[in-house]
C-alpha cells in the first residue's frame, strides 16, 4: 500500500467547515462511547461490543439526530459519523485484546480530524455506469482534490499522477490541515544492495553511527525550537484558555499563545520525523541487511539525566521505520540481544572491559586498539553471534 499526505490551502470559511465536521465526528464518537459503557450496567443484555454500537447507530441515526436541536447534523456528510462509529469499534476491539488502553473521549485540545469516503451507490441494471470502480473517487493530476460527499479543494503540493482512491482522511496539526489517503499501489524494491550487512549503534551523543563510516546527528535546530518552546511557556505559564464550567469565554492573548505553542510543538516533530526518515532510508538504500540494538527504551528514559536526550533522539521510532521500509526496500531488520555487551567489546581480540559513559574512545587494555565508542560498538553489532540476534 502507498499512502498520499497533502496540505490543504483553506480559506476561513473552508477552515471553519474542518472545524464543523471535526467536531461532528467527536460528538458522534463521544455519543457512543458514553452509551457503550452505559450499557454494561444493564444485567439483562448479553451482546458483543460490536453488536451494541451497531444498536447505538440506529439510535443515533433514527432518534438523536431527528431531534429539532440536531438538525445541524444533517448538514454534513453520513459518512462522517459512520467513520466514528467505525473508528469506535476498533478502539474497544483494540482494548479487548490488550493492544492499546481503554478508549478516552475525544477532545478539541488534542486534535481534530475526520474521515470520509466515497459510498457505492445504487444504480438499476440498465443503467450501471461502464466504470469498473464506482466507489473510488478519481484524482486528476494538479493542486486541487475533491472530496466525497464536500467539494473540491486546493492542496499546497502538487499531485503529479492521475490516481483513486476509497477513503480519505482529514487532520489538523497547529493550524494546518492535511488530507491523507491509501492508493492500491506496492513499491517495487530493489534487488541488489551495495552492501550486504550493516551495523547502527543508536546514541546519545550521536544519533547512529553505521559500520560504513556514516553518521548521524540530530539537527541543532531542535534544541534551539525547545530553548524557544521553554522560554514561551514559563513566560505566559499563567495563561487560562477560558472555564467552561466558570462560563468565562477565552480570551484572543491566550488562544494566540496556545496556538504559538502548538506550532512549535509541530515544528520540533517535523525536524525529527525528517531527520529520522532521511537517515533510515539512506541506510535502508545501502544495506540488505540492517542490524541495531533491541534497546530497552521505557527503562533508559527512567534515567532523568538521559531522558530529554533518549526521547529527543526517537530510538524507537527509528526502529519502527527500519521495519516498515522493510518491503519498500527489500532489506531484512534484525535485532541483537539487548544484554549483549557491543560498547564494551573490543571489535579486534573480542575481549570485554567496563566503561564509563562519559568515556568516547574505546581502549583495549589487552591488544591496545582504540577506536570511536560508537564505531567498535557497530563493528560488534555486525559481527554479533547468530545466537544474539533474531528478526525484527
Amino acid at each position: 500500500m502507498y499512502a498520499i499526505k497533502r496540505e490543504l490551502k483553506l480559506n476561513k470559511v473552508e477552515t471553519s467547515l474542518m472545524r464543523g465536521l471535526a467536531g461532528f465526528k467527536r460528538f458522534v464518537y463521544n455519543f457512543g462511547l458514553d452509551l457503550l459503557t452505559n450499557s454494561w450496567s444493564l444485567e439483562n443484555l448479553k451482546a458483543s461490543d460490536s453488536k451494541r454500537i451497531d444498536v447505538i447507530k440506529k439510535v443515533f441515526t433514527q432518534i438523536t439526530m431527528q431531534k429539532p436541536e440536531y438538525a445541524w447534523m444533517k448538514s454534513y456528510p453520513s459518512t462522517v459519523y459512520q467513520s466514528a462509529f467505525i473508528d469506535l469499534k476498533k478502539a474497544f476491539s483494540r482494548w479487548r485484546e490488550g493492544k492499546s488502553g481503554f478508549p478516552n473521549k475525544k477532545s478539541k485540545h488534542m486534535g481534530d480530524s475526520f474521515t470520509v469516503y466515497k459510498t457505492s451507490g445504487i444504480y438499476p441494471d440498465s443503467c450501471k455506469p461502464a466504470l469498473p470502480f464506482t466507489n473510488r473517487v478519481v484524482i486528476s493530476p494538479g493542486k486541487r482534490i475533491n472530496l466525497p460527499g464536500m467539494k473540491t479543494f486546493r492542496i499546497k503540493e502538487r499531485i503529479n499522477f492521475m490516481c483513486s482512491s476509497q477513503t480519505f482522511t482529514v487532520s489538523r496539526t497547529a493550524d494546518k490541515w492535511f488530507v491523507s489517503f491509501v492508493l492500491d499501489a506496492e513499491k517495487l524494491p530493489p534487488i541488489i544492495h551495495p552492501i550486504e550487512k550493516i551495523g547502527v549503534d543508536l546514541g546519545v551523543k550521536c544519533l547512529a553511527t553505521a559500520t560504513d563510516g556514516s553518521k548521524y546527528e540530530m539537527p541543532v535546530s531542535t534544541k534551539r525550537a525547545k530553548t524557544k518552546l521553554g522560554k514561551i511557556q514559563w513566560r505566559n505559564r499563567n495563561k487560562v484558555l477560558g472555564n467552561k464550567k466558570l462560563k468565562i469565554v477565552a480570551s484572543k492573548n491566550p488562544r494566540n499563545f496556545y496556538l504559538k505553542v502548538a506550532k512549535l510543538n509541530a515544528r520540533i516533530a517535523n525536524i525529527r520525523q525528517d531527520t529520522t526518515q532521511k537517515m533510515t532510508t539512506s541506510l535502508s538504500r545501502k544495506a540488505y541487511i540492517i542490524r541495531i540494538e533491541d534497546l530497552n527504551v521505557r527503562g533508559m528514559i527512567a534515567n532523568h539525566k538521559l531522558a530529554n536526550a533518549i526521547s529527543n533522539n526517537c530510538f524507537y521510532e527509528i526502529r519502527r521505520q527500519f521495519i516498515y521500509k522493510q518491503a519498500h526496500f527489500g532489506t531484512k531488520v534484525e535485532l541483537v540481544d539487548r544484554w549483549y555487551p557491543s560498547s564494551k567489546t573490543c571489535s579486534k581480540c573480542n575481549s570485554i572491559q567496563d566503561m564509563k559513559l562519559s568515556d568516547r574512545i574505546f581502549d583495549c587494555k589487552v591488544c591496545k586498539h582504540s577506536q570511536d565508542r560508537d564505531e567498535n560498538a557497530s563493528i560488534n553489532l555486525e559481527n554479533a553471534p547468530k545466537n544474539k540476534v533474531r528478526l525484527a
